[in-house]
């Protein structure tokens, strides 16, 4: 309770802070009934679903996840508000004290906020506001086909220009809109690569998310099949479960599903990918992840039985493995695909000038094509989202690999 009292009073106090702004910048009441309006409807949804609304454990549902991205809409565009708001009166408090003390103002007293400093600060404010807004209603569904060339020099001859389309992060328990997942399937299946490769994260928490979509989902084809592994959310570590044994049936479920939409699921194992004499090896594991994330992927039983001048293609969720393991590991694993971090789904990226987003302090690689002791890793962005409802900047991806051999043109 002391908490959300806490919550309260401090929402109340930016609330009202960020009022001054609008009265002084603007001169039409209602702009100011209508703030207050909006302000405390979100407060009130905010509240209201997380003291009151369904029990979702750790992950937000839809309606807890849209109260979390108005208040942080709104919040954005307090804070940025303010700090323009608090610097000037940092002004006004030195400048009536100077006039008290050096000047001939008879008493301390304020000067009047400056109209055209507040007018800048809405203006400033409200461009991560209205983004924010954007992320919500379409940019979460803006999906872009990223296009990597990769070269080696020991690709099997055969496999010159073999294309890959790698997806990542589904989180169909977050879907909202049918049509827009339609087309982001169809995007996928235009790109008529010769595999699909999936790396993980398929659901929010249950299986049951994925069967409104499992259909859809079942219509992804390419010649050489489609493969995934388990990502951290599919194991449903983040929600509360009656029996261990419910748990465990639940996961069961969601590898019989993908088993169902034609995904040949690797669960610390490999397949080979060939053509005519040549071949590549494809290694899946199960999640692991840097901290306190599950950590079951095993490399040693998944490479078991591999040639080591094998090409190799390994899927792995979550890009810490690969930074803390992979590249360290006896095998030289050519190629890694992974996803996890979603580009938090936010920052800004300007192809060849800027790539950026908080979530770099956590990940080093944290999204597109890193190489390191030759060996390379594509950190897909995702194709859903989790928490937020949106996507700012981050936009979800659909990557599409194609392998060439050094020397062949």
């Amino acid at each position: 309770m002391l908490r959300w009292i806490v919550f309260f009073i401090v929402y109340l106090a930016m609330g009202l802070y960020t009022l001054q702004a609008l009265k002084s910048g603007t001169r039409y009441p209602w702009l100011h009934y209508l703030y207050i309006l909006i302000a405390l409807l979100i407060l009130g949804n905010f509240i209201y679903q997380f003291t009151m609304g369904d029990e979702t454990g750790r992950v937000l549902n839809k309606p807890k996840s849209y109260a979390f991205g108005f208040l942080l809409a709104i919040l954005t565009f307090n804070l940025i508000t303010i700090f323009f708001l608090f610097s000037e009166d940092i002004y006004r408090i030195l400048s009536a004290g100077y006039q008290k003390l050096f000047g001939n103002a008879p008493e301390f007293s304020l000067p009047e906020r400056r109209r055209f400093l507040s007018l800048i600060a809405l203006g400033i404010a409200s461009l991560p506001f209205g983004a924010l807004l954007y992320g919500m209603y379409r940019g979460k569904y803006r999906y872009q086909v990223l296009r990597y060339d990769l070269e080696f020099k020991d690709l099997p001859e055969s496999f010159h220009n073999y294309t890959i389309t790698h997806i990542s992060d589904i989180h169909s328990g977050s879907f909202d809109n049918r049509k827009k997942i339609e087309y982001g399937i169809s995007l996928i299946n235009e790109q008529k690569s010769d595999v699909i490769l999936f790396t993980g994260d398929m659901v929010n928490n249950k299986s049951s998310e994925m069967l409104p979509w499992s259909e859809l989902f079942a219509t992804l084809e390419a010649p050489d099949g489609k493969f995934s592994v388990l990502g951290n959310h599919d194991y449903g570590d983040y929600i509360a479960w009656d029996t261990e044994e419910a748990k465990a049936q639940n996961l069961e479920h969601l590898k019989i599903l993908q088993r169902e939409m034609d995904f040949d699921l690797l669960l610390n194992e490999h397949r080979y990918l060939k053509r005519g004499k040549d071949r590549i090896a494809l290694i899946g594991v199960e999640n692991w992840g840097r901290g306190g994330f599950i950590k079951v992927g095993d490399l040693k039983k998944a490479t078991s039985g591999i040639e080591p001048g094998d090409f190799k293609i390994l899927l792995s969720h979550d890009p810490s493995h690969w930074e803390d393991k992979v590249i360290h590991d006896d095998l030289h694993y050519h190629l890694t695909l992974s996803g996890h971090t979603h580009g938090m789904q936010f920052g800004i990226e300007i192809p060849g000038w800027v790539k950026w987003s908080p979530v770099k302090w956590r990940y080093k690689y944290w999204a597109g094509v890193y190489e390191e002791l030759g060996q390379y890793i594509n950190v897909n962005r995702g194709f859903g989202f989790l928490a937020y409802p949106g996507r700012v900047g981050i936009w979800p991806e659909i990557s599409v690999i194609r392998l060439r051999k050094a020397g062949m043109s």
